[in-house]
């Protein structure tokens, strides 16, 4: 590949990536969330073979069962998480890494938690290679989450649990936030829990399907 092929993609890129900002601008209402999709390039968290399809708003496969969330799915719950900048978050099932991107151009510091070995050090490299050193990604141990950095003042959940695990509600920050998919495999709600003084607070977003959560609390392996 001749410079000006390699140019003349890295332009085919940006272009998409700015068409698909105005196409979250439908429902996404958060300049903070638009700017970090508009900066972040998700063709770089993607297999090769996928990358022309990298700003279409779909999942897409990283390998291993697993899959890059739908742009759209990933604003709405970046959304939710109302971060301000100087937070430090929590990201469980950082797979590729491209949630862990974004949520470093939103967040203070991120930590990133992946259960499989591969894609966890894949994320590493990515980010690294995309310069984002705000973030540190960790492979899953037996309990959810990553309580040696806790607490968080928002935790995102990127796969689907049966019920809201406890273990992970206790790594929250008073005022915390956790976003995340519970119910069965086939079909979850999208739930924000709100951590108060009077206790948590929770809220249904709507319907969402995603890969399950497997661990404690979670889904056991099929």
């Amino acid at each position: 590949m001749t410079q000006e092929d390699r140019s003349g993609s890295r332009e085919a890129m940006a272009d998409a990536r700015a068409r698909m900002v105005e196409g979250l601008r439908r429902e996404i209402r958060g300049e903070r969330v638009l700017r970090a999709f508009a900066e972040v390039p998700r063709e770089r968290f993607v297999p090769a073979e996928f990358q022309a399809y990298a700003y279409e708003d779909r999942p897409l496969a990283i390998g291993h069962g697993q899959t890059i969330s739908q742009p759209m799915m990933v604003a709405l719950m970046l959304q939710e998480m109302a971060l301000l900048g100087e937070e430090k978050v929590l990201d469980v099932g950082t797979g590729s890494g491209y949630q862990a991107a974004l949520l470093s151009r939103m967040a203070k510091q991120v930590v990133g938690v992946e259960l499989v070995p591969e894609l966890a050090e894949s994320a590493r490299s990515a980010l690294l290679g995309v310069g984002y050193g705000n973030v540190s990604v960790h492979a899953a141990r037996d309990e959810l989450g990553w309580p040696d950095e806790a607490p968080y003042n928002a935790i995102v959940v990127a796969a689907a649990s049966p019920r809201v695990p406890q273990s992970l509600v206790a790594q929250l920050a008073p005022g915390g936030r956790l976003v995340l998919p519970v119910g069965p495999r086939e079909r979850q709600d999208l739930v924000v829990i709100v951590s108060t003084p009077e206790g948590l607070e929770v809220t249904r977003k709507g319907a969402c399907g995603f890969v399950p959560l497997i661990g404690r609390e979670a889904f056991s392996p099929q």
